[in-house]
C-alpha cells in the first residue's frame, strides 16, 4: 500500500500540467510520443535520433549564407561555446557530459571527432569560456575546470563554486555567462507557470564573482531566461524569456527583454507589455514597475539561446545582428517557431525580426528543434538542435543551399525488455492500472488515435525509449511537464509498466 500511495502521489504531479492542457479552450494537437517529443521531453530520442541528409537539405538560411550539418549523435544537445581554434564545446544534457567536437579541418563540413571533455554532471545546460576556465551551468550548482585553449584540454579536476541554487520545477535548467564586467551571471526560471515564488532567487537573474562568491540578484520577473548577451554595439544586455502557458494560442508573446541592474521584467503578475495577468495581475504589489519588452515572439514560440554576431565576415545586413533560437511551441493546435530568427536593431530602437534558419517544421511536424547559437572565431554560426542531438553550421559566404553530407545514425538503443526481471514486472502491471485509474490518467491519455478525448495518444513506447532514459525523464523533465516527485524505484516501477503497456 505504501509503494502504491506513492506511486498515486507522484502521478499527481506528471499529470498537472497534461490534464491543463486539455481544458475545452486549450487546443492541443499532439499525440504521446509528440508530449515528449514536441513539450520538451526527450528530445534526443526519439524515433529519428538525428537528422538525416534528406530532412536536412530541406533546411534555409538567407543569401550569403550556407548552411551544414556538422554533427549529429549529440544526445540533447544544448548550450555551446567555440574555442579559439574552433573547437565546439557543447552541453549533452540528458548524458550528464560536455563534449568537444573538434573542428573541421579536413574540410569534409564535419567536425574531425568527438570526446567527453567532463562526464558525471547533474542536469548540465549553461556553459561559457573565460579566462582559461570552463564554466558549467547543473542543475542546482555551477561549477568550473581549467580549460587550454589552445590543446581543447583540461587540466585538474572539476569543482563547484556555487552550491545550493534552486532546483527542480518547470526551468530547472541553469544559464551562465560571464559579463564584460568579470562576474558570473546565472539566469534561475520559475519551479512553475504561473506562481508567486518562494525562493526569491526563482526567475531571475544572478551575479556571482567568478569563483563563485555571491554578488546580487540583478533582475527579476523574468520567468525563463533561456539566453542572454550583451550587444557589441550599445554593450546593453539582452535576455530571451519565455511568456507563461495556458492563455490561449496567441497570448502572452514570448518576449526580449532589455536587462538593466535591478530590472523586474513584469512576471508572474504581468505578460507582454505589462498586461495584467488574469490569475495573479490583482496582486501585484503597487512597487513593482515593470519594465516591457523590448519586442514579442510570437506566443509559446520559446526564445531560448542569443548571440550577437561580432565578426565582420558577416554581410553588411547582419552585422552586429543577434541571432536566437526558437525552441518551437507545444501551445497552439498548429505548430510556430521551431526556427532560428535574427533580429536587426535600428538607430530609431525599432527592432526587426527575420527568419534566418528554417526548414524544421515540415508538415506540420517537427524535425528538429533549435536549443543554443553561438558563434566562431571565423564567423561561422553555430546551432544545437536538442531534438535529433544535432549541430548545424551556418557559414557567412554561401547562397542560402544546405550542404549535408553527414550520415544518419543507426545506433539507437532501444527498451530491452529482458533485463527487467519477472518479479519487477508483475508488481509494475499489478500497481500501474490501478495508479492510472485512481489519478485520471486516461481522462486524458488513450491507447488509439481518435478515441475520446483524442489528445494524447500512448503507443508504442519501447520503440521510442530505454527504462533508465524514462527514468531518468519522470525525475527530470523539461517544462511543462512537472518533475515526478518519487523514489527511483517508484519511478522504475512507473516506467517499466508504461513501456510494458503501450
Amino acid at each position: 500500500m505504501k509503494r502504491l500511495a506513492i506511486a498515486a502521489a507522484a502521478i499527481v504531479a506528471l499529470l498537472v500540467v497534461t490534464v491543463g492542457a486539455f481544458w475545452a479552450s486549450i487546443p492541443l494537437n499532439v499525440p504521446w510520443r509528440s508530449i515528449l517529443q514536441q513539450l520538451h521531453a526527450l528530445p534526443a530520442w526519439l524515433d529519428a535520433p538525428t537528422v538525416s541528409p534528406e530532412e536536412a537539405s530541406r533546411l534555409v538560411v538567407p543569401e550569403g549564407y550556407a548552411v551544414s550539418l556538422f554533427a549529429v549523435d549529440v544526445a540533447e544537445a544544448r548550450a555551446m561555446r567555440v574555442t579559439g581554434r574552433g573547437d565546439v564545446l557543447v552541453v549533452s544534457t540528458r548524458e550528464g557530459q560536455v563534449l568537444l567536437l573538434e573542428a573541421d579541418r579536413d574540410g569534409d563540413g564535419r567536425a574531425d571527432g568527438q570526446r567527453v571533455l567532463v562526464d558525471g554532471l547533474n542536469g548540465p545546460n549553461g556553459l561559457d569560456l573565460a579566462d582559461g576556465w570552463l564554466y558549467v551551468g547543473e542543475e542546482d550548482s555551477i561549477g568550473r575546470i581549467a580549460f587550454d585553449d589552445a590543446t581543447g584540454t583540461t587540466t585538474g579536476s572539476y569543482r563547484q563554486i556555487v552550491t545550493g541554487l534552486p532546483s527542480g520545477g518547470n526551468h530547472w535548467k541553469k544559464t551562465v555567462r560571464l559579463g564584460p564586467d568579470g562576474l558570473l551571471y546565472v539566469a534561475v526560471g520559475s519551479s512553475c507557470n504561473v506562481c508567486i515564488e518562494e525562493n526569491p532567487r526563482r526567475a531571475a537573474l544572478l551575479r556571482f564573482t567568478a569563483d563563485g562568491t555571491f554578488v546580487d540578484t540583478y533582475a527579476t520577473g523574468l520567468r525563463n531566461s533561456g539566453g542572454f548577451d550583451w550587444s557589441p554595439v550599445s554593450g546593453a544586455l539582452y535576455a530571451t524569456d519565455n511568456g507563461r502557458d495556458l492563455l490561449g494560442e496567441d497570448f502572452p508573446p514570448c518576449e526580449l527583454n532589455e536587462i538593466v541592474e535591478g530590472g523586474f521584467y513584469g512576471w508572474p503578475f504581468l505578460n507582454g507589455s505589462n498586461v495584467p495577468d488574469p490569475d495573479l495581475g490583482a496582486e501585484r504589489p503597487a512597487q513593482a514597475e515593470a519594465a516591457a519588452p523590448v519586442h514579442e515572439f510570437n506566443a509559446h514560440n520559446a526564445p531560448l539561446g542569443i548571440q550577437f554576431l561580432r565578426h565582420p565576415s558577416h554581410p553588411a545586413d547582419f552585422r552586429h545582428a543577434a541571432v536566437v533560437a526558437l525552441h518551437g511551441s507545444w501551445n497552439r493546435s498548429s505548430k510556430d517557431g521551431y526556427k532560428v530568427v535574427s533580429l536587426h536593431f535600428g538607430r530609431d530602437g525599432a527592432i526587426e525580426e527575420r527568419d534566418f534558419l528554417t526548414g524544421f517544421l515540415q508538415d506540420d511536424t517537427a524535425i528538429g528543434r533549435p536549443a543554443d547559437v553561438t558563434e566562431g572565431p571565423d564567423g561561422s554560426i553555430f546551432v544545437s538542435d536538442d531534438l535529433r542531438g544535432a549541430i548545424y553550421r551556418i557559414s557567412p559566404g554561401g547562397s542560402g543551399n544546405a550542404t549535408i553530407t553527414a550520415p544518419r545514425s543507426s545506433n539507437r538503443a532501444r527498451y530491452d525488455a529482458s533485463a527487467v526481471s519477472r518479479h519487477a514486472r508483475q508488481q509494475a502491471l499489478a500497481t500501474g492500472p490501478t495508479t492510472m485509474d485512481a489519478e485520471g490518467c486516461l481522462a486524458c491519455h488513450v491507447s488509439t488515435p481518435g478515441d475520446e478525448p483524442g489528445g494524447v495518444v500512448l503507443t508504442d513506447l519501447a520503440a521510442d525509449y530505454t527504462l533508465d532514459e524514462l527514468v531518468d525523464y519522470l525525475a527530470r523533465p523539461d517544462p511543462p511537464m512537472p518533475a515526478y516527485e518519487a523514489d527511483t524505484t517508484a519511478r522504475r516501477q512507473l516506467a517499466i509498466y508504461l513501456l510494458d503497456t503501450y
